[in-house]
């Protein structure tokens, strides 16, 4: 499980403060005498210089005229024209440099594409035969039941879901595949965009999701994702404070294996997981297009892990929202699974 505790530089020591540069003292100032021989009370007068006398207007005449042949012969860089433009270049090359860099810095969905509709299609919808005989895929599903004080209030009346998650983290790479297929029975995802967990981390490079800027709409749950680091491993995403108390509250013993950890979901305040559902070395070598052409096929590995844990999340989610929709929630099964769930005691610290 990649958590804060590990690898976020939310956590790495912090940087020692910069040494200040002692103050600099100022020179004393030199002082100026007159020879001994002279009183030092005569007026200062700057040496070899005389009372200026009055410029006549022929003079001024002859000076401006001097002064537009020199203005008619200067190098062509050195009219007002090539200076003003050149100045204007200058600030626009600096002012796209700045752009470049913040979006390098804060945005990730730029450098990868949108999942095409065959995928979505793939991930979102799974046929019924490959929901049902998968069941859960023999998944330990990690769920833990909440207790009655972590409830969230409702949003709009719809139970709130809850992901905090870290674009390189290779165990959140595993997880958005399930979530893909779980959340898309209770809304519609859009601008969904590829991306690979960090090259770096354990199972490097895994291909997913992101759901920085996503968008999803539902009727049945409020879906609040927080996709707080990026691949690379710089601060995407701040959570708000609701998201932030509900996250340091519930994601610790012996509510999760530790402190920070991603993935983090919260269903309701009624389910959150122990751990991912699944090992994220299951996809290791595979592309988006592979995993999602064995979605099609139940007895695969990977269909068993992501279609077994959507499922048990499924099951969950319906528990929060009253078997609402019908059409998800009363499948037998999702009840067989939330018979399962139900038996599930609430953990106490």
């Amino acid at each position: 499980m990649s958590g804060l505790l590990s690898s976020s530089p939310y956590l790495h020591p912090a940087h020692g403060a910069a040494q200040r540069p002692s103050a600099l003292e100022h020179p004393l100032e030199r002082l100026v005498r007159y020879p001994d021989g002279v009183a030092q009370t005569t007026p200062r007068k700057p040496a070899g210089k005389s009372p200026a006398r009055p410029v006549t207007k022929k003079q001024r005449r002859n000076q401006a005229a001097a002064r537009s042949v020199a203005l008619e012969h200067r190098p062509p860089w050195q009219s007002p024209t090539v200076v003003t433009i050149s100045s204007v270049a200058v600030v626009a090359i600096v002012l796209v440099v700045i752009v470049l860099i913040n979006q390098v810095g804060n945005t990730s969905t730029s450098s990868y594409p949108l999942i095409s509709a065959t995928l979505a299609s793939q991930v979102e919808q799974p046929s019924a035969s490959v929901v049902s005989t998968v069941g859960t895929g023999g998944q330990p599903g990690e769920m833990i039941r909440l207790p009655a004080s972590a409830a969230l209030a409702p949003v709009d009346g719809k139970p709130m879901v809850v992901f905090v998650g870290a674009e390189y983290c290779p165990y959140c790479a595993a997880e958005r595949w399930v979530m893909l297929m779980w959340l898309s029975r209770f809304g519609a995802f859009s601008n969904v965009h590829e991306m690979q967990s960090s090259s770096t981390d354990t199972d490097p490079n895994t291909d997913t999701f992101t759901f920085y800027k996503t968008k999803y709409t539902s009727s049945i749950i409020d879906f609040v994702p927080t996709e707080v680091e990026t691949r690379s491993e710089a601060t995407l995403e701040t959570p708000t404070a609701q998201i932030e108390k509900i996250w340091t509250t519930w994601d610790q013993p012996p509510y999760t294996t530790e402190a920070g950890q991603f993935p983090f979901i919260d269903i309701g305040g009624i389910f959150t997981l122990l751990t991912t559902s699944y090992d994220p070395a299951i996809l290791q070598n595979l592309s988006w297009t592979q995993i999602g052409a064995k979605l099609s096929n139940a007895t695969d590995p990977v269909t068993q892990a992501i279609v077994g844990n959507a499922n048990i999340l499924t099951a969950a989610t319906c528990i929060a929202t009253g078997d609402s929709p019908s059409s998800v929630c009363t499948s037998s099964t999702i009840q067989n699974i939330e018979a399962t769930l139900k038996t599930i005691k609430p953990t106490t610290a």
